[in-house]
């Protein structure tokens, strides 16, 4: 009797431990953990995942107390948020609306779990993979988009909205409202500065945040006392180091300075006390910029690489590499003084970058990868993007957060930006610290997008699958 009561007593114990355990979907044990925050390494850790949240990081003596279907050893494995690519672009026609779609898994293949798609042309498929991939009906990265883009009358970008006065800009405003757009991008190729300027302010009366191209005639001062929340692309950022930019900018408004000479003036003027002044203003006023180094970067020294002979064309489907054409034959013209020309304003321009660091604007790393932007890849060219951050003058730490702590932030998108219990299981499992080598991003264990793990032989597939859809 007494052997049966304690046989009940012990099975009853045991169910009862059983039962006060915490249920996961998913447990990763062992694993170090990287602080993007703070750039602290945190070794022997646990992360528990339920319905695509994080609900519990602790040390790994606490594994006992959490019981899951699945459970991921990460001894020896770094593991971050995963990366945000903060400016692409979907588009190139209806008709390529698959090969854009097909980049959805490069990007997850890539350890990129989050994109902001800067203006298309294809917005209502964006607009639906957004949804789908949200309700988990379509794989692929979460999607924050602008829908398409305001600009003025006959611009030479399809897809836009255009708009002439302020009621028209009113009117764009409510058909992007209507759109659900995360935020709104403006650019300025047929669109005055007057009106540049009350976009900026119309949209954000509305609560968005607004990304921009900057017209050259007016002044840094000017658009952040408008209200932009981001530059798109860094050679704003020398422009608004010259000293005397207003001069710049008043004779660009008056049609005698442009092209060329107005690029060797900006560099020739350029001044760093000048510059941290502006540059410090925009900090105040919470301005963002996406330096996109890599295409300009490729562009800059196409001479040197022209990468028609990338293996990485393989996952890019041709109708893709057609729209690469106009910005190739533009460059493959240049004689060795417009060569020598380009160099010098790339690497002048890329001095800012550490200032504006210094000065406390906040960097966020995105690539311009998608169409027309010839051999900016979706995926690896976030990797590329982010070495160059680190070869221009940010520590690694820095251009990390500039991916996944900045991005969120810019958008208050408080559900991501760190491993801590409620955030999104998007996580980015690598097998070296990129802390010491930045290039250590492309070193991917796994991926976990959503709390869904993609593990090394998975990752593989999906590329093996890409490349096979643009061979069909």
């Amino acid at each position: 009797m007494k052997k049966i009561t304690f046989l009940l007593l012990g099975l009853f114990s045991i169910q009862v431990s059983f039962a006060q355990k915490k249920a996961a979907d998913l447990l990763i044990k062992s694993a170090t953990i990287i602080d993007v925050n703070t750039g602290k390494i945190i070794p022997k850790q646990m992360i528990a995942i339920k319905n695509g949240l994080i609900t519990a990081v602790l040390p790994e003596s606490q594994l006992a107390k959490y019981t899951a279907a699945k459970t991921l050893d990460a001894r020896g494995k770094y593991v971050m948020p995963g990366l945000w690519d903060m400016h692409m672009h979907f588009g190139g026609g209806t008709e390529i609306i698959e090969e854009n779609k097909n980049l959805l898994p490069l990007y997850l293949a890539y350890g990129i779990t989050t994109i902001r798609d800067a203006a298309a042309d294809i917005s209502p498929s964006v607009l639906q993979w957004r949804a789908e991939i949200e309700a988990g009906k379509l794989q692929g990265p979460t999607i924050f988009t602008s829908g398409p883009k305001l600009e003025g009358y006959k611009s030479v970008w399809k897809g836009d909205i255009e708009v002439g006065n302020t009621q028209e800009i009113s009117q764009a405003l409510d058909s992007l409202q209507k759109m659900k757009v995360d935020f709104v991008k403006i650019t300025d190729n047929t669109l005055s500065p007057e009106l540049f300027l009350e976009s900026i302010r119309m949209a954000r009366q509305r609560g968005y945040p607004v990304s921009a191209h900057i017209p050259n005639a007016l002044t840094m001062e000017q658009i952040a006392a408008a209200g932009l929340s981001s530059v798109e692309h860094l050679g704003y950022a020398l422009k608004a180091g010259s000293k005397v930019e207003q001069e710049i900018s008043a004779a660009v408004a008056a049609g005698t300075l442009k092209g060329k000479a107005f690029n060797q003036k900006v560099m020739d003027t350029f001044d760093e006390t000048a510059a941290m002044a502006t540059y410090s203003n925009m900090a105040q006023h919470g301005m963002y910029i996406t330096p996109t180094l890599s295409l300009n970067y490729i562009l800059t020294y196409f001479e040197k690489d022209n990468h028609k002979h990338d293996t990485y064309l393989q996952y890019i489907g041709k109708g893709l590499q057609k729209t690469y054409e106009g910005r190739v034959k533009r460059v493959e013209q240049d004689d060795a003084a417009a060569i020598e020309f380009r160099h010098q304003l790339f690497e002048k321009t890329v001095k800012t970058l550490p200032l504006l660091q210094k000065a406390g604007v906040k960097i966020m790393a995105g690539t311009d990868a998608g169409y027309l932007n010839s051999y900016a890849y979706p995926g690896i060219g976030l990797h590329k993007e982010l070495e160059l951050l680190v070869k221009y003058g940010l520590t690694p730490l820095q251009a990390l957060q500039a991916s996944v702590v900045n991005s969120p932030a810019f958008l208050n998108k408080k559900a991501y930006g760190s491993l801590s219990t409620g955030k999104r299981a998007d996580l980015l499992l690598l097998n070296e610290n990129p802390l010491k080598n930045i290039s250590a991003t492309q070193k991917i264990y796994a991926v976990i997008t959503k709390g869904e793990l993609l593990n090394r032989a998975t990752l593989d597939q999906m590329l093996e699958h890409v490349k096979k859809k643009n061979n069909l």
